[in-house]
């Protein structure tokens, strides 16, 4: 019987059976692997097993064709964040996100500090504008670690790398301003936190979400993880709202 121990954080659980569970966690070396919690819907396992915590986890399975067992002991818990609207929504999201659109067994080692990053920003943050820059390099990541990264590094139409300011929609690339002349309101804004590193501003965020946004829907987020985005529409409309 193979046996893995590792440090895993929990993206997302459904009901099995009468009492059990499907946990789907993130991991630093194997990627997202799911397991099944005996008694995983119990008054005891439930705080547990809350999307956003961080887990020591161990997987027992006889093939690698079978679901694993699973037994988990909480290391961290995120769980009051999930009582205050925007943080939990990102919790939501991020999880989801992972959950849904990484094979199982794939590593992605940055990933995983990556979304590490991200909840720990949501978590210390006295404010959104504190971890919504994370949440959009996440997805930024996410995108390039599936194959679909946005080549940011010069312009798709001169093949420069100055003053870079749009990102095409057809071809993932950047789009500088003097190119973009004329054809702005075909183009996605490209904030500069993306390319200059830092902290951005309300609109260069909302810029941001709008950018990572259109490329998960278009290439990540399809079929029935079409469904996962309505968590995404969800957190935008309120960070939307918050800073109206």
């Amino acid at each position: 019987m193979a046996t893995l121990i590792t440090p895993a954080i929990m993206c997302a659980l459904r009901a099995h059976g009468e009492h059990g569970a499907v946990a789907r966690l993130m991991t630093p070396d194997h990627g997202l692997l799911a397991g099944y919690v005996r008694g995983g819907r119990s008054r005891a396992l439930r705080p547990v097993l809350l999307p956003g915590n961080a887990v020591k986890a161990e997987f027992r399975a006889r093939t690698q064709e079978q679901l694993a067992g699973l037994a988990v002991e909480l290391d961290h818990s995120r769980a009051p964040l999930l009582t205050e609207p925007l943080p939990a929504a990102a919790i939501d999201w991020v999880c989801a996100l992972t959950a849904a659109a990484l094979p199982e067994g794939m590593p992605v080692p940055a990933l995983y500090q990556a979304l590490d990053g991200v909840l720990g920003a949501v978590e210390a943050a006295p404010a959104a504008r504190g971890w919504a820059v994370a949440l959009v390099r996440y997805e930024l990541l996410l995108l390039a670690e599936l194959g679909f990264g946005l080549d940011l590094t010069r312009c798709a139409a001169t093949g420069g790398a100055g003053d870079l300011a749009f990102v095409s929609p057809r071809s993932a690339a950047a789009v500088s301003r003097a190119a973009a002349v004329g054809y702005e309101d075909r183009l996605l804004s490209l904030p500069a936190f993306l390319l200059e590193g830092g902290a951005g501003d309300w609109p260069s965020i909302l810029d941001g979400l709008r950018l990572t946004g259109f490329f998960l829907e278009r290439s990540v987020m399809t079929d029935w993880r079409a469904d996962v985005l309505a968590s995404r529409e969800r957190l935008v409309d309120r960070l939307g709202r918050a800073v109206a």
